[in-house]
């Protein structure tokens, strides 16, 4: 009433234009009601009217609205003669694909949203011709997924930069001190394994075997994935038989290489290698060097095989090693979603190129989030396939009339899942249409009624 310009027995003037109200309502009431709203019309500072919300929320198992009937309600309750619809679907894509591809079903959120103009009927397929989003959100780390065995390498190369970061080891430090340049000696000699426990112990052998990664594995994935790479030098060798057993050495060093082991054994190609002493975390330092060095190269070895535009932010060693290690993850998280993309949805260059590019922009620009969405705008033809035979996750019409301010919406919404936490039942819901009699879905309503001051 205060916002109403003609109410002027209250003596109020100078009115300040209040903010939308919203009120929680339980839905207990006959129309099941689970929100009321009021939102102001402005026009510059002024209020020329308000719009009133009402949305309801209800679990039913068989009752559909029927569009026309909603339409005709629309045009009683504005007195409108002319209305447009557009039309809203959301598909979840893993689960499709998993079972068109027999794939095990994948935890990680992908799935298309896609809006239309001109609804024909209630739970419509979406037209070709429709806008449609892909949304992913896709968490790292899945045993299913093609590159776990990668991302379990990459777990040894985080523990590693935690214990520079921290200084804490789980290995003691050893009895003996020795020189590196022994060390390196008796390693290549073949009793290295020998005297790695004799100097730290089967406590650090343990330590290994805990983070290890099966390297027939790794060899599978990145040859299967990225395409083996041949050119492995030897801090990569090095860095291989640390976390297996098994490689033949070739005693060369790729040029640029900058950790601290690769400028000791160029040195000594000049008979100048300095004594290095191994005490503290100086192990661990020259291990994530060689390490970050090695997987930036796996990384680098898929996106550019790919053709896909790379960005030398992510590998530059001009930041400090901590840093480094984490746009290495970033790496990673970018290399999972392409995999998804390419092995679940059959992903060609022509969207992984795009795609490529929405998340390094992010990711130039964002800490690491494996909870972030990445959208990516596509032709619904693309996922269709995933889609056409499966009920949406959510499905929703839009009837409209009027223009600017004058413009009111009625919408109705079916639901596998609650749209609000307050109304969710003692149930998960179900599928739309589903046939299993306890199963329900949700259907929300929301009616729009508007007020003029003016």
């Amino acid at each position: 009433m205060v916002q109403n310009p003609n109410m002027t027995y209250l003596g109020l003037s100078d009115l300040v234009v209040l903010p939308p109200l919203w009120v929680r309502c339980d839905g207990s009431d006959p129309g099941h009601t689970c929100w009321i709203g009021a939102e102001p019309l402005k026009a510059g500072n002024k209020v020329t009217g308000v719009n009133i919300y009402i949305i309801s929320c209800d679990a039913d198992k068989t009752c559909f609205a029927n569009l026309e009937e909603l339409k005709m309600e629309h045009k009683i309750r504005h007195h409108s003669s002319v209305v447009t619809t557009k039309g809203f679907a959301q598909y979840e894509l893993i689960a499709a694909a998993a079972m068109e591809d027999t794939i095990a079903e994948s935890e990680s959120s992908i799935y298309v949203d896609i809006t239309w103009n001109g609804v024909d009927k209630i739970l419509e397929t979406p037209p070709l011709i429709s806008a449609a989003t892909l949304n992913i959100a896709l968490e790292s780390g899945d045993p299913r997924s093609p590159v776990f065995q990668l991302y379990r390498e990459l777990q040894f190369l985080l523990t590693l930069a935690e214990s520079l970061k921290t200084g804490v080891t789980e290995w003691p430090e050893p009895s003996e001190s020795e020189s590196a340049l022994k060390l390196v000696q008796e390693f290549l000699t073949g009793n290295w394994f020998f005297n790695l426990r004799h100097h730290f112990s089967l406590k650090t052998n343990k330590f290994f075997q805990k983070i290890k990664c099966d390297t027939a594995a790794v060899d599978s994935c990145i040859k299967s994935i990225f395409g083996e790479r041949g050119d492995l030098d030897f801090t990569e060798q090095l860095w291989c038989k640390m976390k297996s057993k098994c490689i033949t050495f070739h005693f060369q060093i790729h040029q640029g290489s900058s950790s601290f082991l690769s400028q000791l054994i160029q040195q000594s190609y000049h008979g100048k290698m300095k004594d290095i002493s191994l005490s503290d975390i100086s192990p661990i330092q020259m291990l994530l060097e060689i390490g970050l060095e090695k997987m930036k190269k796996d990384y680098v070895s898929f996106f550019i095989g790919d053709s896909l535009l790379f960005q030398d932010y992510f590998i530059s060693t001009s930041v400090a090693l901590q840093e480094q290690v984490h746009r290495v993850q970033k790496l990673h998280h970018m290399l999972e979603i392409m995999v998804s993309c390419t092995g679940l949805l059959q992903f060609r260059h022509e969207n992984l190129f795009p795609l490529t590019q929405i998340c390094m922009k992010y990711y130039k620009e964002n800490p690491l989030n494996e909870n972030h969405v990445f959208q990516l705008p596509i032709r619904p033809a693309l996922v269709k396939k995933f889609y056409q035979d499966d009920n949406p996750e959510i499905w929703k019409v839009e009837i409209s009339s009027g223009h600017g301010q004058k413009e009111v919406k009625t919408t109705w919404q079916v639901s596998t899942n609650p749209p609000v936490e307050h109304r969710a039942e003692n149930n998960s819901g179900g599928e739309l249409n589903g046939s299993t009699e306890e199963r329900l879905y949700y259907i929300t309503m929301t009616q729009c009624s508007q007020v003029q001051f003016t």
